[in-house]
């Protein structure tokens, strides 16, 4: 019985020690993901934007790149919207929305979808006009992301479409209520000068008269 029991007290140690030596489970990386990223369509000042809001979780470092780039797509049509470089993992900003220009005071000079043709603004199917319409947006760095995106609605205080009537390089030239109050203006001023010559003159010849009588 002794034999017995001493052989179970040196084996018992030995058998535990077995168990916790058993096969290693090597360690998962966790994937990298742009999970919370955004990208939305807005109207500033009558000119489309797209807003982006970008952050990569990357605890193990499996992404293999950090310039950020926006796809949109409608199924036929493509174009890729380069959007900067992710700095700590983070990147946000505005960029135009395809098709959509701005002067050099940042005064919208295009709009997608729309040509200024003979000093007229008129819808056409170029220019990214597609962009308008049912379309797929991806964010993208590796990893990437889906997400939803569609053409800024208008606004009472924000236009995404031109003012068809005005041109783009001189828009307060074209029925400029200033200039029309100007013109129409001409005909009473010249009236009201010649009234004053009549009675000017009627002054004089009743200055001239009182003159005689003395």
């Amino acid at each position: 019985m002794i034999a017995v029991a001493a052989f179970i007290a040196v084996s018992t140690p030995m058998a535990a020690s077995a168990v916790e030596e058993d096969p290693y489970t090597p360690h998962e990386p966790t994937a990298a993901t742009l999970a919370g990223s955004v990208a939305v369509g807005e109207c500033v000042a009558d000119v489309p934007y797209i807003h982006y809001d970008i952050t990569l979780t990357d605890p193990d470092e499996q992404s293999t790149g950090n310039v950020a780039s926006l796809v949109l797509s409608s199924g036929s049509n493509i174009v890729t919207v380069p959007l900067g470089t992710l700095v700590d993992n983070h990147l946000s900003g505005t960029v135009l929305w395809p098709g959509a220009s701005v002067d050099d005071e940042g005064n919208p000079s295009g709009w997608p979808g729309w040509a200024f043709v003979d000093g007229t603004w008129v819808e056409t199917s170029g220019n990214f006009a597609w962009t308008r319409g049912s379309i797929s947006a991806v964010i993208k760095v590796n990893p990437e992301l889906s997400v939803p995106l569609s053409y800024p609605a208008a606004t009472p205080n924000c236009a995404t479409t031109p003012p068809t009537a005005l041109s783009p390089e001189s828009p307060a030239s074209v029925g400029d209520p200033a200039l029309a109050a100007t013109g129409g203006s001409l005909p009473y001023i010249a009236a009201g000068v010649g009234v004053a010559l009549v009675g000017l003159g009627a002054a004089v010849v009743v200055y001239r008269r009182r003159s005689a009588r003395s």
